[in-house]
């Protein structure tokens, strides 16, 4: 019964956590979502004109200004109005914030989970099992390459958070629209597919 309580915990957890990404993504609540997206593309683009360890410490000067400006502010008012409220701080100091052992179990095998599919899908597609999808690859690495001569790592995740933030709101309205061009775009894909399975031998799949 008690492992049974864990899980259902467990599956509780991620549920509101997945909803709360979804809610963030689809701008559900616009001040938080606003504040999160402009927080990260701050700090990436302060990452594209310094380094890792100066927007590091940059950071960090900023948030212990912040906390001691606070601490001293608090401490004054209550030496003035003679209180005794005790630290400011005194409810984050007191919250549990470690991982339990349940958790790292978790997410360790999820990470694992993870990247055992990973290399089983490396290895399907290099070591070529299905012509086809190792063709694929192959076109996806080459044009990788073009958008690698264009764009460096930051730049593409700058591009990847706006598209975060920006495509699910765009689909939710125009969604009709867009089912129906990717339907259009996949029936084209799909059918070239068919015409290179047949003029390529051995490149048929296996009928399962």
């Amino acid at each position: 019964m008690q492992a049974a309580a864990d899980v259902t915990k467990k599956e509780c957890s991620w549920s509101s956590w997945k909803g709360q990404a979804i809610d963030l993504l689809y701008w559900r609540n616009v001040k938080q979502s606003g504040a999160v997206f402009s927080s990260v593309l701050l700090l990436l683009f302060s990452l594209t004109q310094f380094s890792v360890v100066s927007v590091g410490a940059y950071l960090a000067l900023a948030a212990l200004s912040a906390t001691i400006s606070f601490r001293i502010y608090k401490s004054v008012l209550q030496a003035v109005q003679k209180t005794d409220e005790g630290h400011p701080f005194k409810g984050y100091l007191e919250m549990e914030i470690a991982l339990s052992q349940d958790q790292i179990s978790k997410y360790a095998d999820k990470i694992l989970l993870y990247s055992n599919t990973c290399m089983k899908e490396l290895r399907r597609l290099f070591l070529v099992q299905d012509l086809v999808d190792s063709l694929k690859f192959a076109v996806l690495m080459w044009l990788l390459t073009y958008v690698g001569a264009l764009f460096n790592g930051l730049t593409l995740l700058i591009l990847a958070v706006v598209s975060m933030f920006t495509l699910p709101v765009v689909y939710e309205k125009h969604q009709a629209q867009i089912d129906q061009y990717v339907g259009l775009i996949r029936t084209q894909v799909n059918s070239v597919v068919v015409k290179i399975q047949a003029k390529i031998p051995g490149a048929k799949r296996k009928e399962e």
